[in-house]
Order: structure tokens, then C-alpha cells, then sequence
């Protein structure tokens, strides 16, 4: 009997040896005494009997959280951050509904943390020092939660925008753009915006994009045209066609909402530059066939984008250059075949004897007539391009000659358009100049006119 006594003695003595081990933590802590605290909560955490209490891993937080809000402890002990936000994530486990926190008013655990680990995170991004930045920057934005969730500040937020921001943009710098994309992604689904907001969507697009994510590109589109109804967001949609689609498939769905009447002038203009600038990988599997096809639908891509938009210049000005490189593979068959009958004759030139000229003339005479019919067989269809070109760059010449303050881009164009203008109606003067003076007299004035202005432009 007496030894069980001694027994229950013993224990009882022990618990309440524990407890008032816990009060001498809390006691240094009450004075400010944090490495009186942090020698006493160490020792106590030794015990397997402390690490089974939630007190225990809620004073370890406190202390450490702590001695990391402290400058000269913080850099005395490295790494306080990380004992405290482990100690502090124990305790959370231990007592869920923060009882002990609440208890002793243990709320500047986390915010030390958050606060903290926020200054310190500014230090590092200033210095450029991406990774530390990002290390940081995620500790604040973890704290600051768990104070806004629990309603510990009096402020209204729910979380901290420029925590969030900053672990996005630091996480960005540091090429970690899965982080980044996580972050961004949380502010987009809270329905931030306002100008110093749009490049998240923009980040959001592109990562959709480069992860062939069509929900999600879906989703930030359809944000980001909500809250920046002005944005250039087509150009985002063509950069998920080009990374996602194929040639075939970008076709099918030109076809479907050009026949659906859905495409924007900006999106023909888009679908017109797809099919006319094929990527080289793509272009090499396409037989002659397939290139005509897809020359074809961007030629009607970009005549449907200046028709939606009759400024446009420069839907106007592709359209016409399409037209215009058929027109000069056509023309350059027909100068080949031109000088082969300049060769036929000026061989015919050098003899001398007439029998064997005219031997010759029997010789070469199916080659002769071969090349005049290839040539009677292109004039028709060059005569046809030449006039289809006119017209196009006559569209982008009016449209392009409205505008006052061209661009860089949009003077190149311009400069360009003159020049193709100009050799058309010289083409078209040269065909007509022995049989129709009247004729040869409107292209002439043509001619001159896009003369003058190429002289006036400098170009």
C-alpha cells in the first residue's frame, strides 16, 4: 500500500513539475526574456511527455515565433521560422480550435510570423535574390491566412493581396511558374482587378496555353475580357490555337465560326496570318495540294477582316500580297518561258545557210509553239491577278492614307503598297501598249501617280 502511494505520489508530482516548467516558459516570455525562454521550452521538448502535449508545441511557437520577429535573435538563431511554423503546425493539429492560443493571447504567433517573414521577403526581392524572395513572401501569405481566416485583425480582408502578389511575382522571377501560376490564380478567382492587375490574366492565358489547359484558358479569358473589356485578348486566343492546334484543326475551326458568323475582324486577321505563315516544321508535310488550300483560306481570312473593318489597311494590304505572289510566280513562268524562245531564236539567228535554218526552224518548231500556248495559257490568269491585286492594295492604299499618324508598321506597309501599286499598272500599261492607246493612257496616269507618291514619301 505504502509503495503504491509512493507511486501515485511520484506521478502526481511529475505532472505538476510539467506544468510549472510551462509557467517558467511563459514567465520569460512575460519578461521579454526570450533566450531564457527558448533554453527552457528546448529542455522541456526533449521529453517525449512534453511533445505529447499541445501546450508544449503552442510555447515552442511562441518562443520561436518570437526570436524570429527579433532582429538580433533572428540572426543569433537561423532558421527560427521554420522550428516555429513547424511547432505552430503541431499545435494546430493538437488543438484545432486554437483553446490554449486563445487562452493566453497567442495570436502574435502568427502574426510574428506573418509580419516578419513579409519585411523580409521585401529585403530579398529588393536585392533581387528571387528564391529567398519567394521563401518568405510564402510564409506570409500561409500566416496571413490563418490570421484573416480566424478574424484576428480588425481588418475587413480576407487575405492579403500584396502577399499573394509578391510570392506570384518573386516565384515568376525565380522561373518557378507552376508557384506563380498557383498564386495568380488564387487573386483571379477573388475578382482582383484594375489596370495594375491585367498581367495576371496575361500570365494566366499563357500558362493555360503552354499547359494545353483549355478549361482553365477558358476561364481566365472569360475573366479577363469582363474586366478589360479594351484588351488585346484575340492575341491571347491565337497564341492557345498556335501552341494547341493543327494546321488541320485551325482550319476546322475557321471553317465552323466563319460559318457561324462568330469571327471578329481581329480574329479573321489572326486566322489569315495562321495560314499564310505556316511554321516550317508544318509546311514541309504539306504537298503542293494542302500549300494552295491553306493560301487559299488565308487569302479569304484576310478579305473578310477588312471587310469587317474597312480601315483595317492592313488586312487589306495581305490580301492583296497573296493575290500579288501568284501573280509573280506567274509572271516569272512566263519571262522563263520568254527567254527560252529568246535563246530558240538567237540560236536560229547564228546560221547562216537557209536550208539548215530552215531544218531549224522544222526542229524547234513544236518547242516554240509549246512555249507561246504556256504563255497564252497564263495570260489570262496573270491579267486576273494583276487586277485582283489592284484592288486589294487600292483598299489598303485608301485605308492606310486615312490614317494620320501611321505607326512604324503601318508606314512600311504603306511604302510597300505604293511599290506594288506602281508595278501593277506598269504591268497592266505594257500589255495594252500597242493595241489600246485610250488604255495605255489611264495606266500611265496610274503609273505616275503612284510615282509621285513613292517620291513623296521617300520611300
Amino acid at each position: 500500500m505504502k509503495k503504491l502511494l509512493l507511486f501515485a505520489f511520484l506521478c502526481f508530482g511529475l505532472s505538476a513539475l510539467k506544468a510549472q516548467d510551462f509557467k517558467k516558459v511563459q514567465t520569460a516570455m512575460l519578461l521579454n526574456q526570450l533566450e531564457n525562454a527558448k533554453t527552457e521550452i528546448d529542455k522541456l521538448m526533449q521529453e517525449p511527455k512534453a511533445q505529447a502535449k499541445a501546450e508544449g508545441w503552442y510555447w515552442k511557437a511562441k518562443v520561436y515565433a518570437a526570436l524570429y520577429k527579433d532582429d538580433k535573435t533572428r540572426e543569433k538563431y537561423p532558421n527560427t521560422e521554420l522550428t516555429a511554423s513547424e511547432a505552430f503546425k503541431k499545435y494546430q493539429e493538437m488543438d484545432p480550435e486554437y483553446k490554449i492560443l486563445k487562452e493566453n493571447g497567442g495570436q502574435d504567433i502568427p502574426f510574428n510570423l506573418y509580419v516578419t517573414s513579409f519585411s523580409q521577403g521585401v529585403k530579398e526581392f529588393n536585392a533581387k535574390k528571387w528564391d529567398s524572395a519567394a521563401f518568405y513572401f510564402g510564409y506570409s501569405v500561409k500566416y496571413s491566412d490563418v490570421i484573416f481566416e480566424n478574424k484576428w485583425s480588425t481588418s475587413k480582408m480576407t487575405f492579403d493581396t500584396t502577399s499573394i502578389l509578391y510570392a506570384a511575382y518573386a516565384n515568376q522571377n525565380d522561373k518557378k511558374l507552376d508557384k506563380a501560376y498557383q498564386y495568380y490564380s488564387r487573386l483571379a478567382d477573388s475578382g482582383v482587378n484594375g489596370k495594375e492587375y491585367e498581367d495576371i490574366y496575361k500570365f494566366l492565358l499563357v500558362s493555360a496555353s503552354d499547359n494545353k489547359n483549355k478549361t482553365a484558358f477558358d476561364k481566365w479569358l472569360a475573366l479577363a475580357k469582363k474586366y478589360y473589356p479594351n484588351g488585346e485578348w484575340d492575341d491571347y486566343e491565337a497564341d492557345y490555337l498556335n501552341k494547341n492546334y493543327t494546321l488541320k484543326e485551325k482550319a476546322e475551326l475557321f471553317d465552323k465560326e466563319d460559318a457561324a458568323g462568330t469571327l471578329t475582324a481581329a480574329k479573321y486577321l489572326q486566322f489569315g496570318e495562321m495560314f499564310s505563315n505556316i511554321p516550317k516544321d508544318d509546311k514541309d508535310k504539306l504537298d503542293s495540294t494542302e500549300e494552295v488550300y491553306y493560301k487559299n483560306k488565308a487569302r479569304t481570312a484576310f478579305e473578310r477582316a477588312y471587310t469587317k473593318d474597312t480601315t483595317n489597311g492592313i488586312a487589306a494590304y495581305n490580301a492583296g500580297v497573296l493575290y500579288n505572289l501568284e501573280f509573280n510566280n506567274i509572271d516569272d513562268k512566263m519571262r522563263d518561258n520568254i527567254r527560252s524562245l529568246q535563246k530558240l531564236n538567237a540560236a536560229k539567228a547564228d546560221i547562216k545557210d537557209p536550208k539548215k535554218k530552215a531544218a531549224y526552224d522544222a526542229q524547234i518548231k513544236p518547242q516554240v509553239d509549246a512555249l507561246k500556248k504556256a504563255n497564252a495559257d497564263l495570260d489570262k490568269p496573270a491579267a486576273a491577278l494583276a487586277d485582283s491585286t489592284i484592288i486589294w492594295m487600292e483598299n489598303a492604299y485608301r485605308s492606310l492614307n486615312a490614317v494620320k499618324d501611321k505607326s512604324q508598321a503601318e508606314k512600311n506597309v504603306f511604302g510597300k503598297c505604293l511599290d506594288i501599286l506602281y508595278n501593277m499598272y506598269s504591268y497592266k500599261r505594257d500589255k495594252v501598249k500597242t493595241n489600246n492607246p485610250t488604255l495605255y493612257d489611264a495606266y500611265d496616269a496610274k503609273v505616275k501617280f503612284y510615282d509621285q507618291l513613292i517620291s513623296a514619301s521617300g520611300h
